[in-house]
C-alpha cells in the first residue's frame, strides 16, 4: 500500500462535515431523526437543478456541528436519483478545497459536473463522482463524496485538537 505524506498534499481532511440522507419521503425520515433522536432542524434546501428538497438538520454544535440533511426527490423519476441511495453521500471539512480539488484532479480522481459552487449550507462544495472513468479512474467506489470549504473558526478548532 502506498501512501502519500502529509508533506506532499496540500489540504486536509479536517472531519465529517455532513451526511446525507434520501428517502422518497423526508417526512419519514424527520419521524426518526428530528422527532425521535432529537436534531435540530436548522434550515431547508430547495434545488430544481439537483433534484431535490431538503431539510437540513444538526447533531452537536460550534465548529463540530454535524450536517444531517434529510432529502426527498423533488421529481422521482429525475437524476440526480437523491432517494435512490439511502445513505446518499458523506460531506467532509476541507482546510484548501481549491488546491484539494487540483491535487486530487491531476492525481486521476473523478469530479461530479458542477464544479466548485456554493451548497445548501453557504459553504464552497464540489463532489467527487461514485464511479471512475477512463480519464479519471480514482472515484468514490460507489460513493457521492462532497468535499466542503471549512471557515477559519473549523480549520482553527481542529488544529487546537490536533495540537
Amino acid at each position: 500500500m502506498t501512501t502519500t505524506s502529509s508533506q506532499e498534499r496540500p489540504f486536509k481532511v479536517l472531519g465529517i462535515q455532513q451526511i446525507a440522507i434520501g428517502g422518497a419521503d423526508k417526512t419519514r425520515l424527520q419521524k426518526l431523526w428530528v422527532e425521535m433522536l432529537g436534531l435540530e432542524l436548522t434550515g431547508t434546501f430547495r434545488s430544481e437543478r439537483e433534484n431535490v428538497d431538503e431539510d437540513i438538520c444538526a447533531i452537536g454544535s460550534g465548529p463540530f456541528k454535524v450536517e444531517v440533511d434529510l432529502m426527498q426527490p423533488l421529481d422521482p423519476e429525475k437524476k440526480p436519483a437523491v432517494h435512490a441511495t439511502p445513505l446518499n453521500h458523506v460531506g467532509l471539512w476541507i482546510d484548501d478545497l481549491p488546491a484539494a480539488v487540483g491535487w486530487l484532479a491531476a492525481k486521476g480522481v473523478r469530479f461530479a459536473p458542477g464544479g466548485i459552487r456554493k451548497g445548501a449550507a453557504g459553504f464552497d462544495i464540489c463532489f467527487l463522482h461514485p464511479k471512475g472513468s477512463e480519464e479519471f479512474p480514482v472515484s468514490g467506489e460507489g460513493v457521492l463524496i462532497e468535499l466542503v470549504q471549512a471557515p477559519p473558526e473549523v480549520v482553527k478548532a481542529f488544529a487546537a485538537l490536533a495540537a
